[in-house]
């Protein structure tokens, strides 16, 4: 099936300064810019004034490249389509995709107008916006476990707010749980969570239906929730979500799915749509609005009024620019066949890659996960490091661990870049070896 006319490549703003209009040149706002500083100076910065160096775990160098002082980038200036520009100027080619938050491409003209729009109207009030109703209204539409939604800001508040309104439901506190979640209190084991707290959730390996049924088994009685993230590096067996399914019903238990990364991407009700197993709650966020800042909670209409009984609240929970994005999003994916089409680009990113590392002879990195959320795994972690800090000097950011994700603006052109890029990568590394 041909998708040119549905997908046809954003017109996007001009990442060269040179480029940019007179009018935009001499805008009021214009001495807003950031300073022209090489991108150690902003790394520097930002390790002087913020505990780890980025407000995001995953974005702090060490979690970028493997060590706090690898020499790749930190910080980026603008980013359109599927490339950013680093504070050094540098135009790379984006595989990461803002942790999954942007499948559709970065400042995506089909997305970015509704948000100014919304932005130029006031985006909040005292009061709640219609697109709170408007938005709830279409995801209800496209998630089958949906009967009625909240909304909140990140996917750590959508989860924690899933377990908050299954324990109100059940009476019950214990929460068996697969996956990450998030870095709130509930289901973490970091330093300032208190015992008490930990307790209350039990960790089980992924799909593994003998440690499924002996934790349901011991903790029956007091179970809230069994809460999976049901992809995990590779689709998980059905016998395992099934038995979950099956074990939550029988223990009066609520059965909730993190569909942080896999909706709007595998499907756009995310893994239940394709498996057919449908959850009591689902949390959603990422690519629910693009990039914006929104997640969901959704399922059935009795456990989601449990909020009445509880307090779930955020204050710009209902604001109105990433409502609106989201509508954008889920009018998108009503009209076109977006997720199919993540998947054929992403089996063609793998590929680029497996195509240079074939032509390469390299040896210790394989690729793995499934097409829309590939990514790249190594015999060691200095090999690791040294292939993404080279990488992103030949032009691509690839992403350390899982995940790599696909996203319409990865058009063919820059699928071929990809593959250029990366045997570019290799070729410096075997030549700086001596080989």
């Amino acid at each position: 099936m041909v998708f040119s006319r549905f997908f046809k490549p954003s017109a996007r703003p001009p990442l060269d300064p040179a480029a940019e209009t007179q009018d935009t040149a001499s805008d009021e706002h214009a001495d807003d810019a950031p300073e022209a500083l090489p991108d150690h100076s902003w790394a520097e910065r930002a390790r002087a004034i913020l505990p780890s160096g980025s407000s995001t775990g995953s974005k702090r160098a060490e979690a970028l490249w493997g060590t706090a002082d690898a020499h790749g980038p930190t910080h980026y200036l603008r980013a359109s389509g599927c490339r950013v520009v680093t504070t050094d100027e540098e135009e790379l080619i984006d595989c990461t995709m803002a942790l999954g938050a942007v499948a559709l491409g970065y400042a995506d003209e089909r997305i970015t107008p509704s948000v100014v729009a919304a932005a130029a109207h006031g985006n909040v009030a005292g009061l709640s916006h219609t697109l709170e109703v408007e938005v709830a209204e279409l995801f209800c539409e496209a998630v089958p476990c949906a009967e009625k939604v909240q909304f909140l800001k990140s996917g750590a508040e959508a989860m924690a707010a899933a377990v908050r309104l299954a324990r109100t439901y059940t009476g019950r506190t214990t929460v068996i749980g697969c996956g990450y979640f998030g870095w709130l209190d509930w289901c973490s084991a970091e330093a300032g969570v208190p015992g008490t707290v930990r307790d209350d959730y039990v960790k089980i390996p992924f799909d593994d239906i003998g440690a499924l049924e002996a934790a349901v088994d011991r903790y029956g009685a007091t179970l809230a929730a069994i809460v999976l993230e049901p992809v995990i590096e590779r689709m998980p067996s059905v016998a395992w979500i099934a038995r979950a399914r099956a074990l939550a019903t029988q223990s009066g238990a609520a059965l909730v799915f993190d569909e942080m990364k896999s909706g709007f991407r595998l499907a756009t009700g995310g893994y239940q749509e394709l498996s057919g197993v449908t959850p009591d709650l689902a949390a959603f966020g990422k690519a629910l609005a693009n990039g914006y800042p929104l997640a969901a909670v959704g399922g059935n209409a009795a456990i989601l009024d449990a909020a009445r009984k509880t307090w779930i609240s955020s204050t710009l929970a209902s604001e109105a620019t990433a409502l609106a994005a989201a509508r954008a999003v889920l009018h998108l994916h009503a009209d076109t066949p977006v997720c199919d089409e993540l998947a054929r680009i992403g089996g063609d990113m793998r590929t680029a890659v497996s195509n240079a590392l074939t032509a390469s002879r390299t040896g210790g990195i394989e690729i793995a996960g499934i097409d829309p959320m590939w990514f790249l795994r190594f015999e060691s972690p200095a090999l690791e490091t040294r292939f993404l800090t080279t990488a992103a000097a030949n032009g691509v950011l690839f992403k350390r661990g899982p995940y790599n994700f696909a996203s319409l603006a990865h058009d063919d052109e820059t699928i071929a870049e990809i593959e250029s890029c990366t045997s570019n990568t290799l070729f410096t590394m075997r030549t700086a070896d001596g080989a």
